[in-house]
């Protein structure tokens, strides 16, 4: 049992830490970004559409961020974000996977190629960014992955593509902990509920009001709410975590099916 215990007020100091986000532009992404900052962490701030969010967060934050854009479901882009950031900081101890996509078709009317293209996305860009960040953690003793799933992922909606590819990601977590915790890489993930972004309640009031009538805790979540998740995962407190789901959803998929 040689492994020390840190002090209580060390489990959130990311200082002198590296942290990978992948669409860590807006929403989620730059809630996840903003804490890790306050925790003093290196940020690289991937982007693939939203170049001027992911800057402007890197200016905000200052000489411990980089914004880095590019196609994640192409080998060459991913290496290309992990070198920039090795060039830029030295080190990468964290990776948060982020950037997914979502839309809504119904199964008998869904196309071919929209299914293709959500578990290139959802799963085979985490995929590629995990085995990157992990090829260089394994040099350098040792991190942590963190994979953004979903409530969908654990119970089936009516977006059948979406809902397999956080599934899929689900188990693509518990396998790559179970592989790569020998190198000393912990992978877990965090399962969001219905995250609050402006303009959700006109734009979906019917889900809105279906989310909070269901979930114990009465609100829809915020973008912090999952960060937190993250910084716990990452941080040394976890560090008997691996292959670990957490559910953060304000208990909504507590209520009863029948």
């Amino acid at each position: 049992m040689a492994d020390s215990i840190p002090s209580v007020k060390e489990l959130l100091d990311f200082t002198g830490k590296t942290v990978v986000v992948t669409g860590g532009s807006g929403g989620i992404g730059a809630g996840i970004v903003r804490r890790f900052a306050e925790a003093g962490a290196n940020l690289a701030i991937h982007y693939r559409s939203g170049k001027s969010g992911a800057t402007a967060l890197a200016k905000e934050i200052g000489k411990r961020a980089i914004a880095v854009g590019g196609d994640l479901t192409r080998d060459s882009i991913v290496e290309r974000m992990m070198d920039a950031t090795m060039r830029r900081f030295g080190r990468i101890d964290a990776v948060i996977n982020n950037a997914a996509k979502q839309s809504h078709a119904a199964f008998l009317d869904m196309p071919s190629a929209e299914f293709d293209t959500m578990m290139l996305v959802n799963l085979g860009a985490c995929f590629r960014v995990a085995r990157a960040a992990a090829l260089r953690m394994k040099e350098s003793g040792g991190g942590s992955i963190v994979n953004i799933s979903s409530i969908s992922g654990l119970e089936p909606a009516f977006n059948s593509h979406y809902s397999t590819s956080k599934a899929g990601l689900i188990m693509l977590t518990r396998s790559a902990a179970l592989e790569l915790g020998a190198h000393g890489v912990r992978v877990n993930a965090v399962a969001p509920g219905l995250i609050w972004r402006h303009g959700i309640e006109k734009a979906w009031p019917e889900g809105v009001k279906r989310f909070l009538a269901h979930a114990p805790l009465r609100r829809l979540g915020r973008a912090e709410d999952v960060a937190d998740a993250c910084l716990y995962l990452c941080s040394p407190a976890a560090r008997w975590v691996t292959g670990a789901t957490i559910t953060v959803d304000g208990g909504v998929t507590t209520h009863p099916s029948y």
